[in-house]
């Protein structure tokens, strides 16, 4: 009888399990509702697909610690499941809605497009991508909060494309960037300033990318807070040490 037992319960941990990847994978049909969004483009629609799967992915690591995933199911990668789904909705869709929008044109749209998908695919395969402190090592290839800020933004072509050139070059470069729920360091504010961009984000969507100045700039605002903060805290600890 124990064994018995013991074997109910060893399944309905690897369904448990199970359970998980497949939210994990669900993913990648919010990706292929997005590209459809994208493909007409309904770029509200494409931005909420993308959310929901953004959501997914903020809840299934959590989940999957919980249930403890790793040991469960050894021969199932969550790590690369996980990467796989990213890998659409941060990097490929993105960068297809950029070079879909017009917002760039002609040689630009490409170029755009290239340094998006190929360096972002270079950074998934780089085992550094994580310092002791939880920053992400080099630009972490967000660029469905990248393109997201640029449509509710408009900068302008020249703008854009430094945008890109910017984020892709950083993409190698030994600069911290700042993941907002693991890195502790002012956690409070960086949750506070993440829950702001979305805030501003969801009423710009609201409003068919057509809110007023305010909210633009908030976003604005509270992106380069995002996407500076880690290199910024990073030349001050340089600072403080080269000072003592």
């Amino acid at each position: 009888m124990a064994d018995e037992a013991e074997l109910v319960t060893a399944r309905i941990d690897q369904w448990r399990a199970f359970s998980v990847h497949l939210l994990t994978a669900s993913g990648a049909f919010w990706a292929f509702l997005a590209i459809i969004a994208a493909a007409e483009d309904r770029w509200v629609a494409m931005f909420l697909w993308l959310g929901f799967a953004l959501f997914v992915d903020g809840i299934d690591g959590p989940l999957a610690r919980r249930v403890d995933v790793a040991r469960v199911l050894p021969n199932w990668s969550g790590d690369m499941l996980d990467a796989i789904i990213d890998y659409a909705t941060y990097v490929l869709i993105p960068a297809f809605a950029l070079y879909q929008s017009g917002m760039l044109e002609g040689a630009s749209a490409f170029l755009a497009a290239a340094l998006i998908v190929v360096t972002s695919a270079i950074y998934y395969a780089d085992t550094r991508m994580k310092t002791k402190d939880n920053f992400f090592r080099g630009f972490p290839v967000t660029w469905n909060m990248v393109v997201f800020a640029l449509f509710a933004a408009q900068p302008g072509e020249a703008a854009t494309l430094a945008i890109v050139v910017f984020c892709a070059a950083t993409t190698f470069l030994p600069i911290k960037f700042l993941h907002p729920v693991r890195v502790a360091r002012l956690r409070p504010l960086n949750l506070t300033i993440f829950a702001a961009w979305s805030l501003f984000g969801l009423i710009s969507l609201l409003m068919d990318f057509d809110p007023p100045a305010l909210v633009t700039a908030g976003i604005v605002a509270t992106s380069l807070y995002l996407l500076l903060i880690g290199a910024a805290l990073q030349f001050v600890d340089r600072f403080r040490m080269r000072s003592a």
